[in-house]
C-alpha cells in the first residue's frame, strides 16, 4: 500500500512536470526563440502557447520593444590633434528577434563597438570648433552608419544623440576667456550703441526745446509788443485829453496877467527851499512877472492881458459849470477882497525882492501897483540871467 501510493505521487508529479513544461505564456511586446534539440523551431508570439515537454527549449526572450542604450564617454581625437570625451546615447528597437539572436552574439555590445569606431571617423575628419557645433550633423551620420550596419542583425537604429563632447581643460579654459570677452565686447558694443542713440534723442530734444523757447520768446516778445504799444497809445490818449481838460478848463476860467504873475511868484520861496541850496538862480522871467503884476494893464511877453474865446468849462462833480469873464468887479468881488489881494501881491514882491538882493548884491526898484489906476502898456525889457 505504501509502495503504491509512492509511485502514484510520483506519477502525479511527473504530470505536473509535464504540463510545466508544455505551456509557456510569453508577454506583450516580447519574442520567444524555442529551440528543438539545439536547432532553432519557432518564435513563441504574447499569450498562452503549448510547447512539446522534454524536447522543446524556449532559449531566447526578446523585448521587441524600442530600447534606450548609453555609452560611457569615449576619448576621440579631432583633426587638430585635440582629445575630446564624447558619451552618446542610442535608440534602437530589434525587428527580427531570430536574426537578432543568430546573427550577433551580443548586439548591444556590438552596437557600443560599431558607435566608438564610427565615432571617431567622424571627429577625426572634424576640428574641434566643428565639433562643438556640429552635432545635428554628427547625429545624423552616426545614426546612418548604426543603422546600415545593424541592418543584417535585424535592429533599427532610430536615433542617435550625443549627450556632452568635453574638450580637454586648457581648451575648456581657453574658450571661456574667449567667449567672456566676445561677449565683453558685444556689451561695450551694446553700452556704446545706447549711448550714442542716448545723445542724439537728448541732443534732438535740447533742439526742440530750444525751437520751443524761441518760438515763445518770439511770441512773448510780440505780445509785450504790442501791450506797450497799446499802453503807450492809451497813456497819450490819456495825456492828450488830460491837456485838453485842463487847456479848455483854463481858458474857460479866463486867467488874466495878474492871476498868473501871482501864481508864479508863489513858485519861487518853494525854489529857494532845502538846506543844502547854496545857490539861487533867479529867472530872466522875474522881471516881466513884477512888471505884469505892477500894472493891470501891462503885458508880459506871450502872456495876454486878457484871455478871448470861447472856451468849454469842465464838468465838475455837481455837473454845474461856472461862468467867468475874468474881471474881479463884474464876478461880484466886493472891494475889500480887491485890497486884500494887492496887500498879498506887495508881500510876494518884497520877499522876491529880498531873495534877489541877497543874491545878486542888488536891489530892483518895486515898481508901484495901483489898482484903482490903469498903467500904458509898454513892452517889458530883457532881464539878462543872473550869473553863477
Amino acid at each position: 500500500m505504501t509502495a503504491f501510493l509512492i509511485v502514484l505521487a510520483l506519477v502525479a508529479l511527473l504530470v505536473i512536470v509535464t504540463l510545466v513544461k508544455s505551456v509557456r505564456v510569453v508577454q506583450q511586446q516580447t519574442v520567444g526563440i524555442v529551440e528543438r534539440f539545439g536547432k532553432f523551431r519557432t518564435g513563441l508570439q504574447p499569450g498562452l502557447n503549448l510547447l512539446t515537454p522534454y524536447v522543446d527549449k524556449v532559449r531566447y526572450t526578446i523585448d521587441m520593444r524600442e530600447q534606450v542604450v548609453a555609452f560611457p564617454p569615449q576619448g576621440v581625437i579631432t583633426e587638430d590633434n585635440l582629445m575630446v570625451s564624447i558619451d552618446s546615447v542610442i535608440y534602437f528597437q530589434v525587428n527580427d528577434p531570430v536574426r537578432a539572436t543568430y546573427e550577433t552574439s551580443n548586439y548591444i555590445q556590438a552596437i557600443e563597438q560599431l558607435t566608438m569606431t564610427t565615432l571617431r571617423n567622424i571627429i577625426g575628419g572634424m576640428d574641434l570648433e566643428q565639433t562643438l557645433t556640429s552635432r545635428e550633423e554628427i547625429n545624423e551620420k552616426l545614426r546612418y552608419v548604426l543603422d546600415e550596419a545593424t541592418g543584417k542583425w535585424g535592429i533599427r537604429v532610430n536615433r542617435v544623440e550625443l549627450r556632452s563632447i568635453d574638450p580637454p581643460p586648457s581648451i575648456q579654459d581657453s574658450m571661456e576667456k574667449q567667449m567672456r570677452a566676445d561677449r565683453d565686447k558685444r556689451a561695450a558694443i551694446l553700452t556704446a550703441e545706447g549711448m550714442r542713440q542716448s545723445a542724439v534723442l537728448s541732443a534732438e530734444g535740447q533742439k526742440q526745446s530750444a525751437i520751443l523757447t524761441a518760438e515763445g520768446d518770439k511770441q512773448s516778445r510780440i505780445l509785450r509788443a504790442q501791450a506797450e504799444r497799446e499802453a503807450r497809445i492809451l497813456k497819450a490818449q490819456g495825456e492828450a485829453q488830460a491837456i485838453t481838460t485842463v487847456f479848455n478848463a483854463i481858458h474857460a476860467g479866463k486867467p488874466d496877467q495878474g492871476l498868473l504873475a501871482y501864481q508864479y511868484l508863489q513858485m519861487l520861496p518853494s525854489i529857494a527851499q532845502g538846506d543844502a541850496n547854496k545857490l539861487w538862480i533867479v529867472p530872466s522871467e522875474i522881471g516881466d512877472a513884477l512888471k505884469g503884476l505892477g500894472s493891470a494893464v501891462g503885458q508880459a511877453a506871450g502872456i495876454p492881458q486878457k484871455a478871448e474865446g470861447t472856451w468849454q468849462a469842465p464838468e465838475l462833480s455837481n455837473g454845474e459849470v461856472p461862468e467867468l469873464d475874468g474881471s474881479l468887479e463884474t464876478s461880484g468881488a466886493p472891494a475889500a477882497a480887491v485890497v486884500e489881494a494887492d496887500n498879498a501881491v506887495r508881500e510876494a514882491i518884497a520877499a522876491a525882492e529880498k531873495a534877489a538882493v541877497g543874491n545878486r548884491g542888488q536891489v530892483p526898484v518895486t515898481p508901484s501897483v495901483n489898482s484903482q489906476q490903469d498903467l500904458p502898456t509898454q513892452e517889458p525889457p530883457a532881464v539878462e540871467p543872473p550869473q553863477r
